[in-house]
């Protein structure tokens, strides 16, 4: 520790009684001094309340501003991962052209987020306009719908705006507000202010045909009998 000149020293000590970090005080003089032999000149320096809380709020915020730039790099890093992956799958949405295999997409996705109770009609209930989006134009696209047969219910919170709620699921769906229930309001949600400002509630469709409802459960049980085997 011989090398390191008085001055040098007395320069960092000074540095330290302005709550300046080892690493700070190694930059600000150019030098590269071992933590070691800070530590070792720094022992029994005798610091007031006050530089010790300058010190810990300059620590807070090289470790606030460490979380926010290890988060834009994760977040940078997820970005090229999803655009490399949409690059990889984007050929899967054109596959939905083929009538066959749209159908089996609108069973799957029947299967997962639909209604198997109420067998005179479908009942689809979704959060997500893209996904209710995606289940009436895979619907249209594999049967000749009779538009009068859908209905749309809303579940939504009691603060939201339930007209203009009406107003957004009906041109998700293309389907009237002539033909929308009166919408559900959860009464856990009185006097409870919404967080997410973007919310839009729950849309549930509900398409009344047993024939439809017959045939994507047929089909499920069709190919999962060709694709398994039986079921023992």
């Amino acid at each position: 520790m011989g090398k390191y000149n008085k001055t040098l020293r007395e320069e960092a000590m000074n540095l330290r009684k302005l709550g300046r970090s080892y690493a700070d005080i190694s930059s600000t003089l150019n030098s590269k001094i071992p933590k070691s032999t800070l530590s070792y000149w720094f022992q029994g320096l005798d610091l007031s309340d006050e530089q010790r809380r300058q010190m810990k709020e300059r620590a807070d915020q090289r470790l606030k501003m460490a979380r926010q730039l290890a988060l834009a790099a994760n977040k940078s890093k997820r970005e090229v991962y999803l655009n490399s992956m949409r690059v990889r799958i984007s050929y899967l949405g054109g596959l939905l052209d083929n009538y066959d295999i749209a159908k089996i997409a609108l069973t799957m996705l029947y299967l997962g987020e639909g209604s198997k109770t109420q067998r005179g009609a479908l009942m689809f209930g979704n959060s997500d306009p893209a996904i209710i989006a995606l289940f009436v134009k895979l619907l249209r696209r594999c049967y000749d719908v009779d538009e009068k047969k859908f209905r749309c219910t809303l579940q939504c919170r009691a603060d939201q705006d339930i007209i203009g709620l009406q107003e957004f699921w009906s041109k998700v769906t293309k389907i009237p507000q002539q033909q929308f229930y009166k919408a559900q309001i959860d009464p856990r949600t009185i006097g409870r202010p919404s967080k997410k400002l973007d919310y839009k509630g729950v849309c549930r469709i509900d398409y009344f045909s047993s024939d439809v409802y017959n045939e994507l459960t047929t089909i499920v049980q069709e190919i999962s009998k060709q694709y398994y085997g039986p079921v023992v």
